[in-house]
């Protein structure tokens, strides 16, 4: 090929097409030599050129080539050191994928090759393979980036008001017989009206979809028929995944995933994305040499004093090193990018706490923190840290920056412990419930710091919740012995599926039970996709590798009476502020009212004192919430008030008498739902203070009197 070339420039990292060329730039700081590969965008994707980059500025490489087009496939080959224990792994014959790259062509064909070492060989990852990798590993794709994004712009859904609802983008519509089979499974499938109007009468307001950046499925994985389902094993931080596309095109990925965004903003649903910055899918010095690991292996990984090995905090082998400058930057223009290009509204950090990690120890304050508040776009979206790892001192809930949310741990634990029937203080649950001010409120965050869940994509189903003591990860190939053993969880007398309609009754008022304690806690919601639907894995708990119909959402089986009762409990959130307040209760008094915000009960209709929260053994308690005591004005200092709650809990096997409590907190009261019956009732009978009604085991009554029509002067309002 007759190939013209210029020097270009350094910024912007990655391959960027002006109109009438292409800038490729890319940070190798050790490196003594870097060739541009430029490939056919047939299937055989033919190397046609080899193109050495002889200008450097600082640490990157960079070059400028006209006429190039996007759609045009790259890679790079870099030279330098091959001295693992020093740190270096530097093979030419191994070509690699651009750590910038906007879209990726295709998956790793496995094969030897990919290996910077010989396979098989006594020095193990210390000898040299000199066989060329091209054949086997995707390509880099440059990418036009216009689109007609119209007049969408960023929905900023304030967390108080939000829901979330985790999905995967496959799981979620490949076997949706609405949608047309050819985009089922993708981010077309997604964008499809049949998925766009159910989440929209679910009542959510955020889909946090599982890892779309471009991922690495596990060679030994491959080898035994299974994959990287769930997608935490990235290898390309600024490219959606490819095997989500609607078609084959080279490159179609990446307007797909923005029409997915844009249909979503369209019917007031924002997108958060679970992203992967504390490892990539290259593994420990065994893995293959797909990327870092090849541009500059020491200036993007984690070493050990012994730099032949990786620090590995995440369990996947290597570590990302965010104390970097160079990989901060990295971090921070993947996320810019999400933002600014493909209008991303927040983010959810896989194992945050590794990137807070300064040397060993876990640093909240660290250089990664700083640098994301400090940045105009990242810091104005959501953030949620994944708030562990599994390092020493990694389990870090309730320590994140207040500029965070945090997926809060604590409560879920709690709340299967409370309805499983374990031995719990009351105290944590009373906490749990209320928005965990034991955790957030000390350092000035308020309740929506919490993002509360009961289940999540590691663990049980809601359904495999009630119906399995035990995990059954066999189809995993582990022997079991992956996934978590210690679940909280309860089967209700019978291990997996039963015809015992006894049992099958508890399960099911079980689920009504843990989806209604989710949704009238203070915090912010998490629903995980199925679960409104009795969505089973059949006992699997670390279904990470099973791309097929044990994580798939079956829609035919879809449990219609549950996907109805948890349709009311949101809807009823949503227009009740009692349940998603900005500020935290005080448990006093309210000036110019005289009632407390808050006040917790006995089945007699006392007060708890100190000591009653002390007993390990008490299985119920209600609550009163009262609707005037919401501390909180509108945008034009309107105030906001609501109906006043009388929630009663009772994890108890048998059935209570409870006695409403006395006149000041309200003369009448209505029963609005009853999980024994799984179903907001129609008819509501009046009952007033004093009076003896019946809750029967293990389950919850939600009583309710209005206050709306006498609302609190905004004097009263100011002084609270």
């Amino acid at each position: 090929m007759n190939i013209k070339s210029y020097p270009g420039n350094p910024y912007p990292l990655g391959a960027t097409w002006d109109g009438q060329g292409i800038n490729f730039a890319l940070f190798a700081d050790n490196a003594t030599g870097v060739e541009l590969c430029l490939f056919t965008s047939q299937k055989d994707e033919t190397e046609l050129v080899r193109i050495r980059m002889n200008e450097r500025t600082h640490q990157v490489w960079h070059i400028y080539i006209p006429d190039l087009k996007p759609g045009q496939l790259y890679g790079y080959r870099v030279h330098g050191p091959f001295d693992p224990q020093n740190g270096h792994r530097f093979n030419p014959t191994k070509l690699l994928i651009d750590p910038y790259a906007k879209a990726i062509a295709g998956t790793i064909d496995w094969n030897d090759s990919l290996f910077g070492y010989k396979i098989p060989d006594d020095e193990q990852d210390l000898s040299y393979s000199e066989i060329d990798s091209a054949a086997f590993i995707p390509k880099s794709v440059v990418v036009d980036p216009s689109f007609d994004w119209g007049d969408d712009k960023p929905l900023d859904i304030p967390y108080h008001k939000s829901i979330i609802y985790e999905a995967h983008v496959k799981g979620l519509t490949k076997l949706n017989n609405n949608i047309p089979e050819e985009i089922r499974g993708t981010y077309a499938g997604i964008a499809h009206p049949s998925t766009i109007n159910y989440l929209k009468e679910l009542g959510v307001t955020a889909i946090e979809l599982m890892p779309v950046h471009h991922f690495v499925v596990d060679r030994h994985l491959k080898e035994k028929g299974l994959t990287n389902y769930w997608g935490y094993n990235t290898i390309g931080f600024f490219a959606p995944d490819a095997r989500y596309a609607s078609n084959g095109v080279t490159g179609e990925q990446v307007n797909d995933f923005k029409n997915m965004v844009k249909e979503l903003h369209k019917a007031g649903i924002e997108v958060i994305l679970d992203v992967v910055y504390n490892h990539t899918g290259e593994g420990n010095q065994m893995g293959p040499t797909l990327s870092f690991r090849g541009v500059d292996n020491a200036s993007y990984y984690r070493l050990t004093e012994d730099k032949r090995y990786y620090m590995d905090y995440t369990g996947t082998g290597n570590t990302l090193n965010a104390n970097l400058p160079h990989v901060l930057r990295l971090m921070m223009d993947s996320l810019r990018y999400w933002v600014t290009d493909m209008h991303i509204d927040g983010f959810r950090f896989d194992l945050a706490a590794t990137l807070a990690r300064e040397l060993h120890e876990v640093n909240r304050l660290s250089a990664f923190f700083d640098i994301i508040h400090q940045d105009p776009i990242i810091s104005q979206v959501k953030l949620i840290a994944e708030p562990w790892d599994i390092g020493e001192g990694g389990y870090q809930v309730g320590k994140f920056p207040p500029e965070w949310a945090e997926w809060n741990g604590k409560y879920r634990d709690c709340i299967r412990d409370y309805w499983r029937g374990a031995d719990s203080m009351l105290g944590e649950f009373a906490e749990r419930f209320t928005g965990s001010s034991d955790l957030y409120q000390s350092d000035f965050r308020r309740p929506t710091a919490s993002i509360n869940f009961i289940t999540a994509h590691d663990g049980f189903t809601l359904h495999d919740l009630v119906s399995y003591n035990e995990k059954h990860n066999e189809a995993n190939g582990e022997n079991n012995q992956d996934g978590e053993s210690h679940n909280r969880s309860w089967n209700c007398g019978a291990e997996g599926p039963t015809d015992d309609e006894e049992i099958n009754n508890l399960r099911y008022q079980q689920k009504c039970n843990m989806l209604t304690t989710l949704f009238l806690s203070q915090g912010v919601p998490m629903l995980v996709a199925g679960d409104e639907l009795g969505r089973t894995q059949q006992g699997n708990n670390n279904a990470y590798c099973q791309d097929n119909e044990i994580s798939w959402i079956h829609w035919d089986n879809a449990d219609q009476t549950l996907l109805q009762f948890t349709k009311d409990l949101i809807h009823f959130r949503k227009k009740h502020p009692a349940f998603c307040r900005r500020r935290w209760f005080q448990g006093q008094p309210i000036k110019g009212i005289g009632i407390e915000d808050i006040a917790w009960f006995l089945p007699d209709g006392s007060e708890m004192t100190d000591e009653h929260w002390k007993n390990d053994l008490a299985k119920s308690l209600a609550v009163y919430m009262n609707g005037r005591g919401l501390h909180s004005v509108g945008p034009k200092g309107e105030p906001i008030i609501d109906d006043s709650f009388y929630v009663i809990f009772n994890a108890w096997h048998k059935g209570l008498q409870y006695k409403l409590p006395e006149t000041k907190y309200g003369k009448e009261w209505t029963i609005v739902l009853d999980t024994s019956e799984g179903s907001f009732k129609k008819h509501k009978k009046v009952y007033h203070a004093g009076e003896m009604i019946r809750v029967k085991g293990r389950s919850i009554t939600l009583l309710t009197h209005s206050l709306v029509q006498n609302p609190p002067t905004r004097e009263q309002q100011n002084n609270a």
